[in-house]
């Protein structure tokens, strides 16, 4: 590891104000859970500025008009104890429940992970299908970025050099709002090699609004938007969802790595694009 120096802000505006003097030349800690370990290996960083002493970044609220607010230092295991995302957001609490170990899920954060920009994210996953707004703040004030809009491309994201992530707002669910969450890999400790997530705004039988959302299967987290159009003011019948995962496969572009082939993903993707909207359907509100 490359010797950097250690700063602590006590204060947010001093941490934004660390962050416009270092620009890229620093790296931003809150859980570190990837961050310490990209040190270990080949990424150097002459600043590394911890959000340890920064009071008023662990915020995690529900309001029923305004939605869920996450703040920057949120940690997994905080979204797992909190009975509102439970209730009103089944997709994030599945992300968050087969997240890893129970020691990095009380290290690593919620934003922390969607930061990461990785193709594999399952919180990310979940918050992308549920939709989601990040606030970003410099010394020039805030400014609010659509998750539809965050990750440009493997690892690279919206945010600049001199910007902090202070909070994610996800809309409140509406009425016959349903979602889920579900990826295959070897075990829970290691990444994806596919996941899927959805979010379904029902009325009785049909459809009204649907966000599908995979991962592993591009260079970003992807939307499969020729999907939600078949989804959309359709009821959802055998025939229909079997078109569905016939047709996944036209939408993504995965490829070989170290947990998975290509090939592999093709064939699963459709079909597991299928069962997360049946566990969707089937468990409504309920994990």
């Amino acid at each position: 590891m490359r010797d950097f120096d250690l700063l602590l802000p006590e204060s947010l505006s001093e941490a934004i104000d660390l962050l416009a003097n270092h620009k890229d030349k620093s790296a931003v800690l809150a859980g570190g859970t990837d961050l310490l370990v990209a040190l270990k290996f080949n990424y150097a960083v002459d600043n590394v500025i911890s959000l340890a002493l920064v009071p008023g970044l662990d915020e995690l609220t529900y309001d029923p008009a305004e939605g869920l607010t996450i703040g920057a230092k949120v940690t997994i295991a905080q979204i797992l104890k909190f009975p509102a995302v439970r209730e009103h957001y089944p997709a994030l609490w599945q992300a968050a429940k087969i997240f890893t170990t129970p020691q990095l899920r009380n290290t690593a954060t919620v934003l922390g992970n969607i930061l990461r920009a990785s193709p594999a994210g399952d919180c990310s996953l979940a918050l992308y299908a549920l939709g989601g707004t990040l606030t970003l703040q410099s010394t020039s004030g805030q400014r609010q970025v659509n998750l539809d809009d965050f990750w440009i491309s493997y690892g690279v994201t919206a945010r600049r050099d001199d910007e902090l992530a202070v909070s994610l707002t996800v809309p409140a669910p509406g009425a016959g709002q349903k979602s889920a969450f579900r990826r295959m890999t070897r075990t829970t400790e290691d990444l994806a090699k596919i996941n899927a997530a959805v979010c379904l705004q029902m009325d009785g039988g049909k459809c009204t609004g649907a966000r599908i959302t995979m991962g592993c299967v591009g260079p970003t987290l992807i939307r499969l938007p020729k999907v939600e159009k078949m989804l959309e003011g359709a009821d959802i019948t055998p025939d229909l969802l079997q078109g569905i995962s016939q047709a996944v496969a036209s939408e993504i572009t995965p490829i070989d790595d170290i947990r998975s082939s290509a090939d592999y993903r093709l064939k699963v993707a459709g079909i597991l694009v299928k069962r997360v909207i049946n566990l969707a359907l089937n468990e409504g509100n309920t994990p």
